[in-house]
């Protein structure tokens, strides 16, 4: 059974910094696409970066130069590294992977206080 396990957000005021992980099991993760989304209320949920199995990366504007995506195949994980939080990236955060079908985390909430 392939699970996808969020962790790490929070509360953290702006300019500040948070460290998402998605703990991956039940597939061979060294294969595939990983991706951070995040949802907030009342928007349609947004692609925020992501990693190739090459480690090749994209962002979204709205997050270039402040956060940074990567992956440890040892752990079976992806990480996502937020700095210069600001309010506007309040949201849940869910962690996706793409391979014969797409698989999504539950989420894990960020706020960030102004």
């Amino acid at each position: 059974q392939v699970q996808l396990v969020e962790s790490g957000g929070g509360l953290v005021q702006a300019g500040g910094s948070l460290r998402l992980s998605c703990a991956v099991s039940g597939t061979m993760f060294s294969n595939n696409h990983m991706e951070w989304y995040r949802q907030a209320p009342g928007k349609q949920r947004e692609l925020v970066a992501s990693i190739t199995s090459g480690r090749n990366t994209n962002y979204a504007d709205s997050v270039k130069g402040r956060f940074t995506i990567s992956r440890d195949y040892a752990k079976n994980s992806v990480y996502l590294q937020m700095n210069g939080l600001k309010p506007e990236d309040k949201a849940v955060y869910l962690c996706s992977m793409v391979c014969s079908r797409r698989y999504w985390g539950q989420g894990t909430q960020v706020t960030v206080s102004a």
